[in-house]
């Protein structure tokens, strides 16, 4: 893993349609809008955010995690509109000792049902994989959350399986997640 790719110099990512860069803080009002909406996060482990101000704080809380190299937030954007924010997908838990890091992401309620989460998962899948080197990367999802379950698939994620009542997750108690991976070998390029 070359964490250094990630972690050096924040990654700006594109494909012709989306672009993935840092969120700032003049991207305020796009990121409450995400995090005001409690239906955005029905099968988040995170609290939806009804305080324009702790969504701010939040935005600083990015960079803090980003410097610490644990956490990379990447605001989705349209290549003709590059300040409309869109969504946010992140990677985390970069596992060095198995070369394995973990995603997320969440759309403004607007923008589902579009594509983009599977072109922004497609994007960061090339980026993970063909320039910091990641042989796995996984996601980790509610049962009841089809919708991201058909992104991952769509990009050649695998079910694994169930883990029963295994996590506690803000504002839902201990949840069962299914866990979603892609290996280096089994991704597809083109």
């Amino acid at each position: 893993m070359i964490v250094e790719a990630v972690f050096v110099q924040f990654p700006i990512l594109q494909s012709n349609v989306l672009l993935l860069k840092k969120i700032e803080d003049h991207h305020l009002d796009e990121v409450f809008e995400i995090y005001n909406n409690d239906t955005v996060f029905e099968y988040c482990g995170i609290i939806p955010k009804h305080n324009k101000d702790t969504v701010k704080n939040m935005i600083g809380h990015f960079e803090r995690d980003y410097n610490k190299q644990s956490r990379v937030k990447w605001g989705i954007f349209v290549v003709a509109e590059p300040e409309r924010l869109l969504g946010i997908i992140e990677a985390m838990d970069f596992n060095q000792k198995v070369n394995a890091v973990t995603i997320g992401y969440f759309l403004s309620e607007a923008q589902w049902g579009k594509g983009i989460a599977t072109e922004a998962l497609k994007i960061l899948l090339q980026f993970l994989f063909d320039d910091v080197n990641v042989n796995r990367i996984q996601a980790e999802v509610m049962p009841a959350n089809e919708n991201s379950k058909k992104v991952l698939l769509k990009n050649g994620f695998i079910k694994e399986g169930t883990l029963r009542q295994s996590a506690l997750w803000a504002g839902k108690g201990i949840v069962d997640l299914e866990i979603y991976s892609i290996l280096e070998e089994d991704y597809v390029r083109g």
